[in-house]
């Protein structure tokens, strides 16, 4: 490895450090120093310092490319993502809350308080907003620069003595040992549910760097600001408070030392460093879910995003309201740090491990909402343990978000085996409605049917001499009998019938799905792109024969009908399909699909469909084998 390249992949280092700095790093190992000694803080810091190391390391293999990875993980782990997102970005808006600005300014107004909460919110929004990842590698650079600036002015400011001499005597469910297993799980783990870390992980791999580099470069920094901060802690002495929970924390010692001796460089040091933390964490969370669900919004075809711009679709501030939503109900929870910790040894632990296993060994199937309620268990164990001082409760909590995890971490190892292939074969067996290829309709002997006879159509509320037509499921059929204007001169009905037959069949599913639609009053017009049918076999006068349509596909622009013509005698007649297009009735712009079709057709829309669900998981389980 040369020597440039090496370089270029420490220069990320700063911004992993900075990204994984949220509050509950910051301000927990302030906190930890104090409850558990020195010797909890280690097991703290090394579980985080080597859980992120360990991210870039296996990310690092030739066999696994970040990027391919995400793609194929991304869509089925967006709860867990998102989680995440929301669980970082709640807790470090609480621990600014809780234990800074009430302490540095204990004589300010009580709207001071989330006043500057909600400057440092939006001003990392606005930072996020305007850079991409490259640049924010760069001012998280610059702000590593300042950050250990103004940590040598609170060390150097620190005052002589301490505020509270008194020694620390925290209780067994708070011990060492009882956190013990917490601690190394769910921070070991974390950097797998982090939209941050997987963002960088790709963009290092993009750029020709090394992600193990990177993220050893780091995770070692990242100790150091936990170092960093355990010391100012340990000089300032302990300031301890206590939640409505009466668990003890004391996250506060720092600013309470500091703003003791009233308004000086000191103290406005270490606010410049608090704030450096939480923005960072912030325009990190900004770029990395604008950049996860702009991706995850491409690929889809969900017919909700014709009520939703996609631009607001994919806009983190969505996340950010429930992440503040949630940060607001923990300040009036009033419960202390360490109980919002809970969630990452217990609630996600199922769903992260089974993440790590799918990168590490093959794709697989697994069952989310076990593990989620194998984590809700755990939690309420942990919650109970914690809040009634029963020890043991803290670290079975753990254990038991793992046991929950055995059986989906199981079926991932088993794929690919012969157990896993059966699993396959048989869904692909009872897929109820299979989807039927050219090669199924070739030309028979005339006993043979091609396609099976279809139900009869659920006959429409009309008045007229028509032909029958109406639903069945997702078609749309009409049935027809040829009569002799409708053949030529050979005997068979004429090739152009049978297209005009099919733009009959989609007038009237259109009549049925819009019964309200207006040329007069519409904004829209409806224009055929194209039309492509394949004739397969004949028919003459007075041999019935049965129209049917439906939605095959769409996207953001077009929908696409396939239609069958079918005889009772002689089987399939022909088959194909139709793109339909949509323009502004005044400039004749292409639109997106209009929000009234999509009410329309939306019963009909083909990710409703039982077949196509059912041949998407065998595709799926196809691939993966």
């Amino acid at each position: 490895m040369t020597r440039s390249r090496a370089l270029r992949s420490l220069s990320w280092a700063p911004t992993i450090s900075l990204s994984w700095m949220w509050g509950l790093g910051f301000f927990y190992s302030m906190h930890i120093v104090w409850i558990q000694g020195w010797t909890g803080f280690w097991v703290f810091a090394l579980a985080n310092a080597c859980g992120l190391a360990l991210f870039g390391c296996i990310l690092d293999s030739r066999r696994r490319d970040p990027e391919t990875l995400l793609a194929r993980i991304g869509p089925r782990f967006v709860s867990l993502f998102l989680l995440c997102q929301i669980g970082a970005i709640a807790i470090t808006l609480f621990s600014l809350g809780a234990y800074l600005w009430p302490v540095l300014l204990p004589d300010a107004s009580p709207a001071t308080g989330p006043a500057l909460t909600a400057l440092v919110v939006v001003l990392a929004c606005a930072i996020g907003h305007a850079s991409t990842l490259r640049r924010l590698r760069f001012l998280h650079i610059g702000y590593l620069a300042l950050a250990l600036a103004a940590l040598a002015v609170a060390f150097a400011a620190m005052p002589a003595g301490t505020v509270s001499p008194t020694p620390v005597e925290a209780p067994a469910s708070l011990s060492v040992w009882s956190f013990l297993l917490p601690t190394l799980v769910g921070f070991a783990l974390g950097p797998w549910g982090d939209l941050q870390q997987w963002q960088r992980a790709v963009e290092i791999r993009r750029s020709g760097s090394s992600p193990a580099i990177a993220y050893v470069g780091g995770g070692a920094i990242f100790l150091g600001l936990l170092i960093a901060n355990a010391m100012l802690a340990r000089a300032a002495g302990a300031n301890i408070l206590i939640g409505t929970d009466g668990a003890i924390g004391a996250q506060s010692s720092v600013a309470a030392r500091l703003a003791a001796d009233g308004f000086g460089p000191g103290l406005v040091a270490f606010a410049v460093w608090a704030v450096i933390a939480a923005v960072s964490t912030i325009d990190s969370f900004y770029c990395a879910t604008r950049w996860y669900l702009s991706s995850l919004l491409a690929k889809s075809l969900h017919p909700a995003l014709a009520f939703v711009p996609t631009a607001a679709a994919a806009s983190p501030l969505w996340v950010l309201a429930l992440a503040v939503g949630a940060a607001g109900t923990m300040s009036a929870a009033g419960l202390s740090q360490t109980a919002y910790m809970m969630p990452y040894a217990t609630l996600l632990v199922g769903v992260t491990a089974c993440l790590l296993a799918e990168c590490v060994v093959r794709p697989s199937r697994f069952d989310a909402l076990s593990c989620y309620l194998w984590g809700l268990v755990a939690a309420l164990a942990f919650f109970i343990g914690y809040r009634e001082e029963i020890a043991f409760l803290v670290p079975l909590s753990t254990a038991i978000a793992l046991v929950g995890a055995i059986q989906p971490i199981r079926s991932i190892l088993g794929a690919g085996s012969g157990i896993g292939q059966v699993r396959t074969t048989t869904i692909a067996r009872t897929d109820p409605a299979p989807i039927r290829t050219d090669t199924d309709a070739s030309p028979a002997s005339p006993d043979r049917q091609s396609l099976p006879r279809p139900a009869a159509p659920m006959p429409a509320a009309n008045n007229d001499a028509g032909p029958a037509h109406g639903f069945d499921g997702q078609w749309f059929v009409m049935q027809v009998t040829p009569t002799y204007d409708d053949t030529n001169s050979v005997g068979n009905v004429y090739f152009a019938n049978y297209v005009r037959w099919v733009g009959k069949a989609r007038e009237l599913f259109f009549n049925a799905c819009m019964p309200k639609f207006d040329l007069e009053t519409t904004r829209y017009y409806v224009l055929t792109k194209s039309f492509q049918h394949d004739f397969r076999r004949e028919i003459a006068e007075f041999e019935p024969a049965t129209i049917r349509i439906r939605i095959a596909s769409h996207n953001r622009k077009f929908v696409t009908l396939g239609h069958e013509i079918i005889s009772e005698r002689h089987g399939l007649l022909g088959r194909g399909e139709q793109d339909l297009m949509f323009v502004d009735r005044e400039s004749f712009k292409p639109l997106d699909i209009p929000v009234d079709i999509i009410r329309g057709f939306l019963p009909f829309w083909p990710s409703n469909r039982a077949d196509n669900a059912a041949a998407s998981v065998d595709d799926g389980a196809r691939k993966a084998s």
